[in-house]
C-alpha cells in the first residue's frame, strides 16, 4: 500500500504531534503520491480545492460532510493524488475567522472553494469573485446574499441549499403529534430576522389545522431572548415544540435543547445536531447525500460550466433521527410505529 501524505494546513504541526488515530479521521485529506509521467507524457491537472469548513476532522458531523463528499467525488472518477488536492481550513467555534481563512484560500489560488455554511460562503464570496464557489449547508441564500436566485444564482456561488420547502414543516409537525399524540398546542421558535417567517407560519397554520392543534408563535432575535422565550411557552402551556431551521438557531442548538428539556417540552428540529446535543428527535436533511451532491457541482465547474448557470439545488433525502435517552427523561413513549421508520435510534 503507498503511503498516504497529509496536505499541509494551518494546523499542521499540532496534528503531526497527534497520535496516529487522529490521521485515520483526517483521511479526506490524505494525499497519494503523486504518480510521476513517463518522459514526454505531459502531466495531468492536478485540482487544488479549498474546503473552508465550520468543524475539524474529528467530529463526526465532518465525517458525514467529508464521507458524502468524496464518495460523490469518486464516483465523479476522481482520485485524491492523481486529479486533485485538498486545502482544508477550519472555523470551529470561531466563525469570525471565516474571512481571514477564506483569504488564505484564495492566496492559495485553489481552483475552487467548498463552503461549508452561511458566514464561510458569505466570507469566500467576499474574498473572491473569479474562483467558483459551491456552497453546502446554507440557509436562505437569496435573502443572505449569497445568489440572485435559485434558479439564476449570477455571480461566483451555486450549490446546495438546506431550505427544503415549506412542505417539510407540514412533515415535521406530522411527526411530532406521532410521538406525542395528546398534544394541542405547539410552540414555533424561529428567528425573528427572517423575510420566510411568514410564509413558514402560513404553511405551519395550515398543517396545524389539518392535525387539530394550535401552534404558538415566538422569535427570538439574540441568545438573551432564548432565556425569556421558554418561560413565555410555559405559560401559555405548550405542549411541544417544533423549531425552525436558521443558522442562528444551529449556531444554539445546545443551548435551545437544553431549555427545551428544562421546560419539559418535547421538540421536533430541523438539524440533526441538535438531537445529537440532547434533543428529542428531527426530521432532517440528510446530509452525506448533501455533500455528494454538491460533489456533482465541483465537477461540472472543473470540467468548464460557470456557477451563474449552474441552479441551487434543494435537499431531496431526508432523515428521521430520535433519542430515545431525551423521550425517557420527558417520560415518553415513542409509538413503536414511529421508531420502526427512524433512520437512526440514539440510545
Amino acid at each position: 500500500m503507498r503511503q498516504l501524505r497529509i496536505a499541509e494546513h494551518p494546523w499542521g504541526t499540532r496534528m503531526r504531534n497527534r497520535p496516529r488515530a487522529i490521521f485515520v479521521v483526517a483521511l479526506g485529506f490524505a494525499l497519494l503520491a503523486a504518480p510521476v509521467p513517463s518522459h514526454g507524457q505531459q502531466p495531468a491537472k492536478v485540482y487544488r480545492i479549498g474546503w473552508l469548513g465550520g468543524v475539524g476532522p474529528t467530529t463526526p458531523e465532518f465525517q458525514r460532510q467529508w464521507g458524502g463528499f468524496a464518495e460523490g467525488f469518486r464516483e465523479c472518477g476522481y482520485i485524491e493524488g492523481r486529479d486533485f488536492v485538498i486545502e482544508p481550513r477550519w472555523t470551529g467555534g470561531q466563525v469570525e475567522r471565516s474571512p481571514s481563512l477564506a483569504a488564505e484560500l484564495v492566496s492559495l489560488k485553489v481552483d475552487i472553494i467548498v463552503a461549508v455554511g452561511n458566514p464561510r460562503a458569505f466570507a469566500a464570496k467576499q474574498a473572491t469573485s473569479a474562483i467558483p464557489i459551491v456552497m453546502v449547508y446554507a440557509l436562505d441564500p437569496v435573502t443572505a446574499g449569497l445568489v440572485a436566485s435559485l434558479a439564476h444564482p449570477g455571480g461566483n456561488v451555486t450549490g446546495v441549499t438546506m431550505d427544503a420547502g415549506l412542505e417539510i414543516l407540514g412533515k415535521q409537525l406530522q411527526l411530532l403529534k406521532e410521538a406525542v399524540p395528546t398534544v394541542s398546542r405547539v410552540a414555533v421558535l424561529s428567528y425573528a430576522v427572517s423575510s420566510v417567517n411568514p410564509a413558514i407560519l402560513r404553511e405551519i397554520q395550515a398543517a396545524a389545522k389539518a392535525l387539530g392543534v394550535t401552534p404558538q408563535s415566538y422569535e427570538v432575535r439574540d441568545p438573551t431572548e432564548l432565556d425569556g422565550a421558554f418561560p413565555a411557552m410555559t405559560k401559555a402551556r405548550a405542549d411541544a415544540l417544533l423549531v425552525m431551521p436558521h443558522a442562528f438557531i444551529y449556531a444554539h442548538a445546545r443551548r435551545i435543547a437544553a431549555l427545551a428539556a428544562q421546560s419539559r417540552l418535547p421538540a421536533m428540529y430541523a438539524f440533526r445536531e441538535t438531537v445529537e446535543a440532547g434533543g428529542l428527535m428531527a426530521y432532517a436533511v440528510d446530509v452525506p447525500d448533501m455533500f455528494r451532491r454538491a460533489a456533482t457541482y465541483v465537477d461540472k465547474i472543473l470540467k468548464g460550466a460557470k456557477p451563474a448557470d449552474l441552479p441551487v439545488e434543494r435537499p431531496t433525502k431526508f432523515e428521521l433521527v430520535i433519542n430515545l435517552t431525551t423521550a425517557k427523561a420527558l417520560g415518553l413513549t415513542i409509538p413503536q410505529s414511529l421508531l420502526s421508520r427512524a433512520d437512526e435510534v440514539i440510545q
